[in-house]
């Protein structure tokens, strides 16, 4: 494989390594050259004939294959031209064409084999019962493939909202906002606000709701932001990687909240305390869950004196969140059939 060839292939290598099971960028890049070859309708050597129309073709597979489309910030989206340059495009163009698509054939088989692993991992959730269900042998099995290690972030979320959500709903928690008795003139004078928006009146000073627990929703690598939030005050930010300085200030900075959870893992705990005294922010923390807390609360949630009441909603909600965050492409690799992949060798390609 001739020099520039082989340090293009390496930066594809490098993004389909560090991407999450959804493979959004190899994807982009992928479409790219489908295009290239098929349509013969873009410059791969000009950025700007791809760089935006590359989203929508992207988006189109990925829906078809996933059911989602990347909602990462344009900012993020187009770091995929730095880590993959249009010189190093053409490159990968080239041997494309030369070869029947075998640079597409290649993303979309290390698309695949991503999701083949993560079938296997999810399948020990799916198949278990709140009797065999082990929490940190499900967490250890994303640890182990190299090929989800970068979804292990959502993971720990999923892991993190079952839980809470359960014992929220089992606990069947309450949420009570009132008015003070002297402010009554007050809610008078803005009645029409308070009943639209705090569902009170000047007649009926309080309501009572039930506490939920909710998840933000799908995020990319690069956010710092909120991850889950409760109606009753709470922002919880989940962490499994190590911390610095800056990502310290970046989880409180980021959220308006001065009841801020932190789950981390259990080495973590002391380094993200002292950091946070550092930079004076200590206060703001409500409370630090470690990963050996969630082993805990699983056991008991399962098996323990409660768990014939809260056993099989809390297995039955991580099921249904990890359907929703990881959908089967089972039936939407249909989409892909036409294009013929699986007559290309690419498993061989640059060896």
């Amino acid at each position: 494989m001739e020099k520039k060839l082989a340090e293009a292939k390496q930066a594809l290598d490098i993004v389909i390594k560090k991407s999450r099971v959804h493979l959004y960028k190899p994807i982009q890049i992928a479409e790219i050259l489908y295009r290239d070859r098929v349509f013969q309708d873009i410059d791969t050597s000009s950025l700007e004939t791809y760089r935006t129309k590359s989203k929508a073709w992207r988006d189109t597979i990925s829906l078809a294959l996933l059911g989602r489309i990347c909602t990462s910030s344009a900012k993020f989206q187009d770091d995929i031209f730095n880590a993959i340059t249009p010189e190093q495009i053409t490159s990968l163009a080239q041997e494309n064409k030369k070869n029947a698509g075998i640079v597409e054939a290649y993303i979309y088989q290390n698309f695949a084999n991503k999701h083949s692993q993560l079938t296997t991992a999810l399948n020990n959730c799916l198949s278990s019962t709140r009797l065999t269900f082990n929490v940190k042998t499900f967490i250890d099995m994303f640890w182990a493939e190299a090929g989800l290690k970068r979804s292990i972030d959502k993971i720990y979320e999923i892991v993190v909202y079952s839980l809470f959500s359960t014992l929220v709903d089992s606990l069947e928690l309450k949420v009570k906002i009132s008015i003070n008795e002297d402010k009554m003139d007050m809610v008078k004078e803005f009645e029409d606000f308070t009943r639209s928006v705090m569902c009170i009146d000047f007649l009926n000073p309080a309501a009572i709701q039930d506490a939920k627990i909710y998840r933000v929703g799908v995020t990319n690598a690069a956010d710092r932001g909120l991850d889950m939030y409760a109606n009753w005050g709470p922002a919880v930010q989940i962490k499994h990687l190590s911390l610095d300085t800056e990502l310290a200030e970046n989880i409180v900075s980021s959220v308006n909240s001065d009841k801020i959870v932190i789950v981390c893992k259990s080495a973590e705990k002391a380094v993200i305390l002292s950091l946070l005294t550092q930079i004076g922010w200590k206060n703001k923390i409500q409370s630090i869950i470690t990963e050996q807390d969630l082993r805990v609360w699983y056991e008991k949630a399962l098996r323990g004196k409660y768990g014939n009441i809260m056993g099989d909603k809390l297995l039955k909600t991580l099921i249904e969140e990890i359907a929703e965050e990881f959908p089967s492409i089972d039936n939407g690799a249909d989409c892909l059939k036409d294009r013929h992949y699986d007559l290309i060798h690419s498993e061989d390609w640059g060896l």
